[in-house]
């Protein structure tokens, strides 16, 4: 990255931002600090004596150029996505239906021809284009992490690479270019995102569409999620940013969607400049954040109300074990590892963090922390008092669920607000 400074950390290296990720401006605010977090699925095994943990910076930076909210240190992708990564698509139910819906609205949008390849960037354990496959569509899949060789063994095609334009250029000249490219929270987390996109152009057709979807800043703010705020996730776009980020390279925003996935993202088709119609959904979304206003000043605000969520959900907590009760947290997806480390809570607080049978988390602690994460039926044969939900933003998912198999105690919703349900 340019004008930045290499640091040594530990087992692996770190990068300060100097310069705007998307426009290169060097005038960046500092607005909010949550402290000093782990890589969010660097995870020891259970009965693993503790040792020495590298913790890097989570700040954010705003661009008043472009309107880019950042991350003020860049992580080696290395040690934040290595082979044994273990997070899968497939396993989230939201997530499915997500991916279902997006091929239908596609495919019903933009006439595209079932002899047209569709290629996903990051495409984990395939689930995306495991929709775009069953239609009779070709497909084939970029993923860096052994979730790749898990979709090759289901029949989606996978080059197990990191994108760039070594993995563009290999998949072009196996299966042509593509009609569609997606990316789908990945086009927040990878590094030199300008590179990035024009490896993309080099995969896509002149009149083919790039989709992507990422968390949604305005969502993010309007629901106070600070828990997404961890070194995978480098930016967190609005839809004004983002079209910032897309013109630089000849496209433009054809359509925008704001989806439920990850607590709020956002859907963005683009295409090169003149070859798809926009749509009125662009001038809307624009047009609503413009009278939000993407500001220093609204960003700082909402950091306050950050700090008063964690006092809250501390006041919370320490009630609830000064009478004796126990707790327990539900799912352990990257954004827990947030909110553990920035409230502060660790294995005296939560006695375990429970995840559905086929986890590959089971049987690993916490990212920095001794708390075990174990096999969900725990909360059905010993029935701790409170349930702290750590997957929040699908809470109207889980708690029916939860109480259909058993579960008879109460449950902790930790944001937007701290309450007990």
């Amino acid at each position: 990255m340019a004008n930045a400074e290499k640091l040594a950390a530990g087992t692996g290296s770190s990068v300060v931002v100097t310069r705007c990720q998307i426009c290169q401006g060097t005038d960046l605010k500092s607005v909010l600090f949550i402290g000093y977090l782990p890589p969010v699925n660097k995870m020891h095994t259970l009965g693993e004596r503790p040792g020495e943990e590298v913790f890097y910076a989570a700040e954010w930076l705003f661009c008043p150029v472009c309107s880019l909210v950042q991350l003020g240190l860049t992580v080696d992708k290395n040690i934040l996505f290595p082979p044994e990564y273990p997070y899968t698509s497939g396993t989230t139910k939201i997530l499915r239906e997500n991916f279902a819906e997006m091929h239908r609205e596609c495919a019903e949008l933009y006439a595209i021809d079932k002899q047209d390849l569709i290629v996903d960037v990051g495409s984990n354990d395939g689930t995306l284009l495991s929709n775009w496959k069953d239609a009779g569509f070709r497909v084939h899949g970029i993923e860096p992490t052994d979730m790749g060789k898990l979709a090759n063994s289901r029949g989606i095609k996978t080059s197990i690479s990191f994108m760039g334009r070594e993995a563009a250029e290999k998949v072009k000249k196996e299966d042509g270019q593509a009609k569609v490219v997606t990316a789908t929270n990945v086009f927040a987390h990878m590094e030199d995102i300008d590179s990035i996109v024009e490896s993309m152009l080099v995969l896509l057709k002149d009149d083919g569409l790039f989709i992507s979807e990422s968390h949604y800043l305005i969502s993010l703010i309007e629901t106070l999620q600070y828990d997404t705020i961890y070194h995978e996730h480098l930016r967190y776009y609005s839809l004004t940013s983002l079209q910032y980020l897309l013109n630089k390279h000849g496209l433009e925003v054809v359509h925008a969607k704001r989806i439920p996935t990850h607590g709020g993202s956002i859907r963005v088709y683009a295409g090169r400049k003149g070859k798809h119609k926009p749509r009125a959904t662009v001038k809307e979304i624009l047009a609503h954040e413009k009278e939000v206003g993407v500001t220093e000043e609204n960003l700082r605000a909402f950091g306050k109300r950050v700090l008063q969520s964690k006092l809250d959900l501390h006041a919370l907590l320490k009630e609830i074990k000064a009478q004796g009760k126990s707790i327990v947290g539900i799912s352990a997806p990257s954004r827990a590892s947030t909110l553990v480390h920035y409230v502060g809570l660790d294995e005296g607080i939560l006695d375990a963090v429970l995840e559905i049978k086929g986890s590959y988390k089971i049987g690993k602690y916490m990212p920095g922390r001794m708390i075990p994460v174990i096999e969900e039926s725990y909360l059905f044969d010993k029935q701790p008092d409170y349930a702290l939900l750590l997957s929040w933003h699908i809470a109207d998912e889980l708690m029916p669920k939860l109480k259909q198999k058993g579960y008879k105690g109460k449950f902790i919703v930790p944001l937007p607000e701290p309450r007990v349900l």
